[in-house]
């Protein structure tokens, strides 16, 4: 895709109101961007920055997540070899460190233009306002309470694994993720019922290992950040249909069974992303409500609706509709593809990345002006006659 893109880097050429005179953009390179990443995707979040961004013309410093740093001294090795066999040395750069300490330095330095970070809401928010006091750029990539809206005329065939994959897939570690499923009424017992038994078959274990469709969480700290999330949907009112526990048996402790929670909308967890295997099934009445629902969380990241009723899905893709920076029909709200920019709004960050324009973040616009007359004419009709000379 980024080979590609750099032959269609361009700025657009206007007309002037001035007689013999012509005006134009070009995008130069910014210089040094910054990338942090976070663990769950230790290569591809940083490739389809870095990518861009060298075809831009930009050199790259990666701070990778302290939990994945091998991925990462590979993945820059191998870029910054092929480089440098090209005669391009220097053009991918990496430090690493066990804490946030590097990166704080890296959003706090004015010589990295644009610092490109993914992550959480809490530490985006923390990026985002030590390089905003120095007037730098930053693209924020941040989380996701992603959901979800199921129309009674949806097509179960396509919603069940749809679901499936975006709740448990990964163990639920990904900012796109499905969090909550807005069903409606006339169908809810139907779909809980058919996602319990999909989840029965999920096959948890060693993800290296072929037939493995769910690995463990991160750490000790997401598992318990699981069990919290849990203990609180319990205490908010809301019945676990399936899973809730640690599976034994296993290489760590890091095994969580995906679980699925019949709640309410007005239990204050829902409106929280937690970073595991967990779905929030929601009960709606009808579309209207329904986006009210969809848009009453502070992430607006990843969305998506399934019915048959093109009103309905258009409503929904309308700016009446979803708020997030992503909305799908019939599929899930998981799996972006490289070609579209991806990114999303409110807490999210608003930042895009990897398609469409993105680009144009990774470099810096600059307009011009040529006169190929032998007169001086001022814009806006002013005259700002001197005298002779």
């Amino acid at each position: 895709f980024a080979v590609g893109l750099s032959r269609q880097l361009y700025g657009k050429t206007m007309h002037s109101e001035r007689p013999s005179h012509r005006m134009y953009e070009q995008w130069h390179p910014l210089g040094i961007v910054g990338v942090i990443s976070a663990f769950n995707f230790p290569a591809a979040v940083w490739a389809w920055n870095a990518m861009v961004a060298a075809v831009c013309g930009d050199v790259l410093l990666w701070k990778p997540s302290e939990l994945t740093p091998l991925t990462a001294v590979a993945m820059n090795k191998i870029a910054a070899d092929v480089a440098k066999d090209h005669g391009f040395p220097g053009v991918f750069s990496l430090v690493t460190d066990s804490g946030p300490t590097l990166g704080k330095t890296m959003a706090a330095d004015r010589r990295i233009p644009l610092i490109s970070a993914t992550g959480s809401c809490a530490m985006g928010r923390s990026v985002g306002e030590v390089v905003g006091k120095r007037l730098g750029r930053s693209l924020l990539e941040l989380g996701g309470n992603n959901a979800i809206i199921i129309m009674d005329d949806a097509d179960l065939g396509l919603v069940i694994p749809s679901v499936v994959f975006g709740a448990v897939g990964t163990a639920g570690q990904r900012c796109t993720s499905t969090r909550r499923l807005l069903v409606h009424k006339s169908i809810v017992d139907e779909v809980v019922s058919r996602l319990a038994h999909a989840y029965a078959q999920i096959s948890i274990g060693d993800p290296t290992k072929a037939g493995t469709l769910m690995g463990p969480l991160i750490h000790s700290r997401a598992v318990s950040a699981y069990q919290n999330a849990l203990s609180l949907a319990r205490e908010q009112g809301g019945s676990i249909v399936c899973g809730g526990e640690l599976v034994g048996g296993m290489p760590s402790d890091l095994y969580v069974k995906p679980t699925i929670v019949k709640i309410s909308h007005q239990a204050k967890i829902v409106s929280e992303e937690t970073f595991a295997p967990i779905l929030y099934v929601i009960e709606v009445d009808n579309l209207e409500q329904a986006l009210d629902y969809h848009n009453g969380v502070d992430q607006g990241l990843s969305s998506a609706i399934f019915t048959r009723n093109i009103q309905s899905a258009e409503r929904f893709l309308s700016a009446a509709g979803s708020d997030c920076g992503i909305a799908n029909v019939n599929i899930g709200t998981s799996g972006a593809e490289i070609g579209g920019a991806f990114g999303g709004e409110k807490d999210t960050g608003g930042g895009r990345e990897s398609g469409s324009d993105s680009w144009k973040q990774y470099m810096r616009r600059q307009t011009n002006t040529i006169n190929y007359s032998n007169d001086l004419p001022l814009a806006q009709g002013i005259s700002f006659e001197l005298p002779s000379t």
